[in-house]
């Protein structure tokens, strides 16, 4: 097993502090219009809000393996049940967050929660907006948005 050295705070010049040193990944499943969203424990950094499975990337892994990585260890998904289609970077120069975009097929179950969620649901894109999410996740959901209206 290869080591774990992405868990960390960076201090990014756009004034807020983001989780991983290398940068994150998260995993946005979508299946027909819906997609896999993680209700966020309340005792993490920005709990109680919703997003996508993710986290710190490692400086040996790509966005797409650190996304899977994270999505396995947050839901218990089987990968081999997605298949990765776009992505979309949130690029903040001394840091990024990337959005690995991926088609769930009807095998893909979430059954496994860990202690980083209170739920995991799908959820129709049209009521995405109404929910209250991960700030990170609601500053990139419009360009997400857009490329799953375009390419989905």
């Amino acid at each position: 097993m290869t080591a774990r050295d992405g868990d960390g705070w960076v201090q990014c010049r756009c004034g807020n502090k983001h989780w991983g040193l290398h940068g994150a990944a998260g995993l946005l499943m979508v299946r027909e219009k819906s997609l896999m969203l993680q209700h966020r424990a309340e005792w993490v950094h920005n709990g109680d809000t919703w997003g996508i499975p993710g986290g710190a990337r490692d400086s040996h892994e790509t966005p797409v393996e650190a996304a899977i990585r994270e999505a396995i260890e947050e839901t218990g998904i089987e990968p081999q049940h997605v298949v990765i289609k776009s992505s979309h970077t949130d690029d903040h120069i001394d840091w990024h967050y990337d959005t690995i975009i991926a088609i769930a097929n009807d095998q893909l179950i979430p059954h496994e929660m860990n202690h980083e969620s209170q739920e995991l649901r799908w959820v129709a894109w049209d009521e995405i907006d109404s929910m209250s999410l991960h700030p990170s996740f609601a500053k990139s959901w419009p360009a997400v948005h857009a490329i799953l209206l375009r390419d989905f």
